[in-house]
Parts: C-alpha cells; structure tokens; sequence
C-alpha cells in the first residue's frame, strides 16, 4: 500500500521540538522518530520524566478516529492489545495546525525480531495470545485490518505480545481503511478487503508463513496454489500447514477455531479419537442416554483444567529459558 508521506515533508518535528497541546496544555519534548504511515508519523517523546508516544498528524479526523479506537480498546475487558489512550489534542505552528494524541510507548522487539533471537519455540505462545486478543477485539465489533509483525512488539519479561499501530483497525463490515499487501487476502485473489474476523486471520496465517519467510516473497501465480507451494518448502511450516490453509481459505468462523487448532499442534487440547463416541462389542455406537449432560460439563472441566496447566507448564518453561538467556 502506497505511504502519504504529507506530513513528513510538510513539517519537520526535530529532537528537542516541544508540543504543548493547544486545549490541554500538557507539554511533549520530541525524541526521536519512530516511524510513519498512511496518516502520520509516531515519535517517541517525554512527557516529564515518562517516555511516550506521540502521533502526529495532518488530518485531525483521523487522530480522533484513532483515539476512539483507543478507548475502544481500553473498554474490552482482558485486553492489552492495543496502547492505552493518555490524551488527545492540537499543536498550533506557524505551518498550520497539527493534530495529534499521546498513547503508552511499548517498547520491545518486534515480533519477527524476538522470535529470531529467542527461538522458534515461542512462536505458538505468541501467536495464541495474539488470537486471544484478536477473539476479544472481534467480539467487541472491530477487525484490526493491517495485521503485521512491524506492528507487533513483544514486552516483557514475562513476554507479551502487543500492537503499536490501530490506524488499519476498522468496524465490523466496512472496508478496510489500511493493509499491507503480503498479510491482505485481497491481494492474494482469496477474498474481499470486507472487515470481518476473517481477514485477520488470514493476516494470522501470513504471519506464520512471514516468521519463515523474514524477507516475505513476491506474488507470482497468488491465490492458494503459490501460497500452498511457500509452506511445503519451509520445514518449520509443516506443523502449522493445516492451520495456515484454514486460515488464508477463511475456514475459521473465530478466532477461537483457530486457537483451539493451535493448542493441538502443541499436544494441549482433545484430539478426534477423544472426541468419538464410544463403541459396544457389536460395534454399535453407544450414545449415553442419563447423566450425559453432566459428564460432558465434567469432561469440559477437565479438559481446560489440563489445558490450563499444561500451557502454564510451557510458558514457564520458555520464561525460564528466556531468563537464563538474559542472563548469559
């Protein structure tokens, strides 16, 4: 997707330029730059003695857009996938008038960047606490839409994975206000730039391909053929290539579906045979007719209780891992 660099060569923002809000009067002294988009530029700046970030632009509809993400955001409960919203406000220059808000700096690698350092054996946390996010986010009404690791940072410790960049993040049914071709199913002839939950997952799935691929490929032929060849020639792919193709098909209703499947690969969860109804000698299926229901609720139980520990079992292992690599 082709960058509206206005704003970048309109003004120039320097290190030690400071913003003082024309409403609130809070005060922002400029760091350094931290990148630009399609609807501004974000630095990183000081407000006191805190480190924030600052995004600036041109367009003051779309700044309120953002920050009403934002809030957005801070109201879906068990959520931390987005920055949280400190104050939203104008900046007048001799220029003109420049819009901005001040959101949490997340300050960590980016997705990509973690993984090659730390090891691939945080790939499938990573990518089950983004779905988490994600399942919370899609219940709430909103698809994020430029779905990237430039976007996802890791905190931590323990390791956490976040998002510095909601401009793509559009409501349920509109078209997508923002994308990056390779993770977009649009460009890949697998679906319309519709927002709906499955377009961040196919975004999911590129992802993965994305961890294998760091410099990504060129579309040739596109569509599922080329993108099927990518993961059979990638062996760290094999594992995920059912998961993948569900996802870049759009075969996922939610973003659970696609955490579930995940669990699997890791050896958490139930797997078909489990889930067969059990056979009589005659080879007649048995289908329990009393206590079905409250066999089930404790079959259920059981089986997140299990999930539970043994997820907690793996993250602990890896933040031990994690640690002692910090240390040495």
């Amino acid at each position: 997707m082709m960058m509206n660099n206005s704003l970048k060569n309109r003004f120039k923002v320097v290190p030690g330029t400071i913003i003082e809000g024309k409403w609130h009067r809070n005060r922002y002294t400029i760091v350094k730059e931290l990148g630009y988009g399609a609807n501004g530029t974000v630095f990183l700046a000081k407000a006191g003695n805190k480190h924030v970030a600052l995004k600036l632009s041109d367009n003051g509809m779309s700044i309120i857009s953002e920050g009403n993400v934002l809030k957005s955001f801070a109201k879906v409960q068990g959520s931390a996938l987005g920055p949280s919203l400190l104050d939203v406000d104008d900046w007048e220059t001799k220029s003109g008038k420049i819009s901005f808000y001040a959101m949490e700096y997340i300050h960590g690698p980016d997705l990509l960047t973690f993984i090659q350092t730390k090891g691939q054996s945080w790939i499938s946390i990573l990518i089950l606490q983004l779905l988490s996010d994600l399942g919370k986010l899609h219940n709430n009404g909103w698809v994020f839409g430029d779905l990237k690791p430039d976007n996802l940072i890791v905190t931590g410790p323990p390791p956490k994975i976040r998002c510095i960049d909601v401009g793509g993040t559009t409501v349920h049914g509109r078209a997508i206000k923002e994308f990056t071709e390779f993770y977009d199913r649009g460009y890949w002839g697998l679906g319309t730039r519709k927002a709906d939950p499955q377009y961040d997952l196919f975004a999911v799935g590129m992802i993965l391909m994305n961890i294998a691929y760091p410099k990504r490929f060129m579309k040739q032929s596109g569509g599922l053929q080329q993108l099927r060849a990518a993961i059979r020639k990638k062996q760290e792919l094999h594992k995920y290539e059912d998961i993948i193709l569900r996802a870049l098909k759009g075969q996922y209703l939610t973003a659970e579906e696609m955490r579930i499947d995940l669990l699997k690969v890791m050896g958490v969860g139930r797997s078909k045979r489990d889930e067969r109804q059990p056979v009589s000698a005659s080879g007649r299926r048995h289908y329990p007719q009393q206590n079905s229901r409250r066999t089930m609720k404790k079959q259920k139980k059981r089986s997140r209780f299990v999930e539970t520990i043994l997820i907690v079992f793996v993250i602990s292992l890896l933040y031990i891992l994690y640690i002692f690599g910090q240390i040495f």
